[in-house]
């Protein structure tokens, strides 16, 4: 199930997470979202970087 894409945009979600109270939120529980957001960062660095190889093995087949 948590492999199921979101069916919004990823800044809805985003401004949603943003908004919510974590005032009632446990220590464990902020725990818990701050891991699942160091892990959505590196997923999204790691598609930024792959990107960027992408990009630069295309310059460089082009400049042959």
């Amino acid at each position: 199930m948590d492999d199921e894409p979101l069916n919004e945009k990823p800044d809805m979600a985003l401004k949603f997470l943003a908004k919510q109270d974590l005032y009632g939120l446990s220590a464990g529980d902020l725990d818990e979202r701050i891991a699942a957001l160091k892990a959505e960062i590196a997923r999204c660095e790691k598609a930024k970087a792959d990107r960027g190889s992408t990009r630069d093995a295309a310059e460089k087949l082009f400049k042959l």
